[in-house]
């Protein structure tokens, strides 16, 4: 026992939402990025050299997310998972389990955690019987010091909704706040832990500094509410939402380090010993950045194979195309319809079976597809990691959706139509313009903004403004993304876990050659 008022520091370290990111480059084109757990691995390393007392967690979607990831899970499945080799090297603790861990089944799933020499454990996933279906539901950490520290583990209980039934069979999901009501006096009262930290694969459903609801209440993101009706945490590591943020909400520290191993989360407290053992005195929460650090040689040594491989895949051709789907104006692209954009959606309705669809041209760099197409063609034109939802939305959401789409447009000195400044600053926004396929519109840039649709159509008629429509889009725009609010808190119908560009890929290898083809079920016109 400690000398009654020495104090110690404890570093809590976070990582969440790596989605398979060790390299720090993009597998489009070999631009460098400031992303991977490389990177992370320099800023961990360092962390150790001068932390006494120090926890590594990871926060969950380890495992699914690059062409590395996917070419492991998909194409050499049986050599051991290179996310879990790399967290077994630096020596991590423990880590949650995130909704994409079940991207891949159980089976899956299960290797990766028998390969792991730290713990993964979420108490509000339990089997029929009410025990966590993961190993424990807390995982408590003994310092020299006598320093006790547990840490809870939770899982976003919207999994249910989006996940393939087969992936989760035998798993039920149960409320966050209320198993975090459960555990947490478990950890004070009857384990005498001194701090009790609980690592949640979920976001914040309120704004962190006012407190005022951000989303719409499906209970996918409950960390707010776990800092406001959870007593005896000190701090609160999230993620999911792949957001920045350090914050103290109601007395604990919370971090969420982005995505892709972008920053390192990191919370430090101060103690003190006390009679009891050891109190809080003070606490900082903040994110390390990665930028300008360099990767870890070990890390970059150890994946060397899976990524040497990973390479030769992504330059494997997957398929052909007769025609032209190269993009040489992006303007253009949004203008009139293109065989590339047809393309995306014709996959989204037929992998979905939904009526309609909705995509974006993310970037002004996309090339569109050349002759010969490989997987890098892929994943160089579709750059996030969509997936993809099937809404059941009215004819007015549809309407308003694509009068939003439309106030991207303006008109110049000249009269001649550009890119409105709303969507260009204060960063560029191409990826909120979105065209549609299984409806007919025109979009009349002329016209003031939320009057620009002219000619809506479905199946020959005008479009019922009070009918129900099934409509296929991906992930982020199926939540609001973009100041699309008209489908925030619709009836999801389906859900395509997938990722799109996988989707894409499947698509090509199956049908071999693609004839590059427009309907010109839209136009964008000054008139």
């Amino acid at each position: 026992m400690a000398t009654l008022g020495t104090t110690r520091t404890l570093t809590v370290l976070q990582t969440s939402d790596v989605h398979g990111s060790i390299y720090p480059f993009s597998y489009a084109d070999h631009a460098p990025r400031e992303i991977g757990i490389a990177k992370l691995a320099s800023l961990i390393k360092k962390e150790r050299e001068k932390s006494e007392h120090l926890l590594l967690i990871d926060s969950g979607d380890l495992i699914q997310g690059t062409p590395l990831a996917y070419h492991h899970a998909r194409i050499c499945p049986e050599k051991p998972n290179p996310m879990i080799r790399c967290l077994n090297q630096l020596g991590y603790d423990a880590a949650v389990l995130g909704n994409h861990e079940f991207n891949y089944g159980m089976p899956f799933l299960q290797k990766a955690i028998a390969e792991s020499r730290f713990s993964w454990f979420s108490a509000n996933l339990t089997d029929s019987t009410g025990n966590p279906f993961f190993g424990d539901a807390y995982w408590i950490k003994h310092f020299p010091s006598g320093l006790k520290v547990g840490v809870l583990g939770l899982t976003t209980a919207y999994i249910p909704n989006w996940e393939h039934p087969e992936h989760i069979a035998g798993i039920c999901f149960h409320d966050p706040v209320q198993t975090a009501r459960k555990w947490v006096p478990v950890l004070r009262e009857q384990e005498k832990v001194d701090i009790v930290v609980v690592a949640y694969h979920g976001g914040l459903e309120k704004d962190e500094k006012t407190g005022e609801a951000t989303e719409a209440l499906t209970k996918e993101n409950q960390g707010y509410e776990l800092c406001e009706a959870v007593e005896g945490i000190d701090v609160l590591l999230t993620g999911h939402q792949h957001r920045k943020l350090a914050a103290t909400i109601c007395g604990v520290s919370v971090v969420q380090p982005g995505h892709e191993g972008r920053a390192l989360g990191k919370v430090m407290l101060t103690l003190q010993a006390c009679e009891t053992g050891w109190e809080v005195v003070d606490k900082q929460a903040q994110l390390v950045s990665v930028e300008g650090v360099e990767p870890d040689p070990d890390i970059i040594e150890l994946a060397a194979e899976y990524e040497g491989q990973t390479q030769m895949w992504l330059d494997q051709p997957i398929g052909y195309i007769e025609g032209d789907m190269r993009i040489v104006d992006s303007m253009a692209v949004r203008l009139k319809e293109h065989p590339f954009i047809e393309w995306i959606n014709r996959v989204q309705m037929e992998v979905s079976g939904a009526a309609i669809s909705n995509t974006a041209l993310f970037d002004n760099a996309s090339a569109g597809l050349p002759e010969s197409v490989t997987m890098r063609d892929i994943v160089s034109n579709y750059i996030y990691p969509n997936t993809l939802k099937v809404l059941r939305v009215t004819g007015q959401d549809i309407k308003d959706a694509l009068e939003q789409s439309a106030a991207y447009f303006a008109l110049d000195e000249n009269g001649q139509i550009v890119v409105s400044p709303d969507f260009l600053y204060p960063k560029p926004q191409h990826y909120n313009y979105d065209m549609w396929e299984g409806i007919c519109y025109q979009i009349h840039v002329a016209k003031p903004i939320g009057h620009r649709i002219v000619g809506l159509t479905y199946d020959g008629m005008p479009l019922d403004r009070e009918a129900k429509y099934e409509v296929v889009m991906n992930h982020y725009r199926a939540g609001g993304g973009g100041n699309y609010a008209m489908f925030q808190g619709k009836p999801v119908v389906r859900e395509i876990t997938t990722e799109v560009a996988e989707l894409l890929a499947a698509y090509m290898l199956e049908h071999g050659a693609l004839q590059a083809k427009v309907n010109h079920n839209w136009s964008v016109v000054i008139e």
